[in-house]
């Protein structure tokens, strides 16, 4: 039996994630899920990719607010409305990867905050519901949309994926490091590469597209330290098209909101036998 064993969201892209028992599925991913983004000068996306101290500010959830905070130094944190008022907030085109899209540039000060923590002049910008900006439908069906992650609202991952991975490693390493939002337990290793529809907690989700993986999971998410792993390993077989693929890009098939709780049976239509 497969089960959903871990959820996570990244509410501000690039830092650190935060672990749920529960979550409200919404069009363009899980709620909260990378609806909040740093940008440069210019506006555009700023990663872990150019910035690998963003892996040392961890975030929160509490009534309210979106709360991020230096992880030796929890103290040291800034409190975010998550209603964000279009009204209040000037609005600005930014870009990510190839996309172009409004979003609203929340006060000086949080702006500041964030340029000090991290040494750079950034600004935190917030994605409106109001934004759409489209999964690529060369893989997702027509009419998704898609948050600030990088290609498409959700990832999931097996557990015997990764265990499959450390067992060919020196030094194992966390599933952290993929940044995923579902975990599952049970089933064969990389099987869900070959994903279409499935079930959990009633919702029917669609595999898209496996996950082409960039340098991010050579960065150690807690000390911003890069190595060669686990890329250098991966190279070894799972190596497509020039490209390292681990892990699958997933959409939400249903409409409005919905819920997906840690525990709940992941089905697959033509393995129902397995439950």
């Amino acid at each position: 039996m497969r089960i959903l064993s871990e959820i996570w969201i990244y509410p501000v892209k690039s830092l650190g994630g935060m672990a749920l028992t529960e979550a409200k599925v919404e069009p363009r991913g899980l709620q909260h899920d990378r609806r909040w983004m740093l940008v440069d000068e210019t506006g555009r996306f700023v990663s872990q990719r150019e910035i690998p101290a963003m892996v040392l500010l961890g975030t929160a959830i509490e009534p309210g607010h979106l709360v991020v905070f230096v992880k030796n130094e929890p103290a040291e944190s800034i409190r975010i409305p998550l209603e964000i008022s279009p009204e209040a907030h000037p609005a600005l085109e930014v870009g990510i990867w190839g996309d172009r899209c409004e979003a609203l540039v929340l006060p000086g000060a949080i702006s500041e905050w964030f340029s000090d923590q991290l040494h750079q002049s950034l600004r935190l910008v917030h994605m409106p519901d109001s934004t759409r900006r489209w999964a690529d439908g060369h893989y997702a069906p027509p009419g998704q949309h898609v948050s600030f992650a990088d290609g498409y609202p959700i990832l999931i991952i097996g557990q015997a994926s990764l265990d499959d991975l450390n067992s060919r490693m020196e030094q194992p390493l966390p599933m952290e490091r993929f940044r995923p939002n579902f975990v599952f337990t049970g089933g064969q290793a990389f099987e869900e590469d070959n994903w279409r529809e499935f079930e959990i907690s009633g919702q029917r989700f669609l595999g898209v597209k496996p996950c082409a993986r960039c340098i991010i999971p050579t960065i150690d998410q807690q000390t911003g330290e890069r190595a060669a792993e686990p890329l250098k390993t991966l190279n070894t077989f799972r190596k497509q098209d020039s490209k390292i693929l681990f892990g699958q890009n997933v959409v939400w098939l249903g409409e409005g909101e919905a819920k997906v709780e840690v525990g709940a049976p992941l089905y697959i239509p033509d393995k129902r036998t397995e439950r």
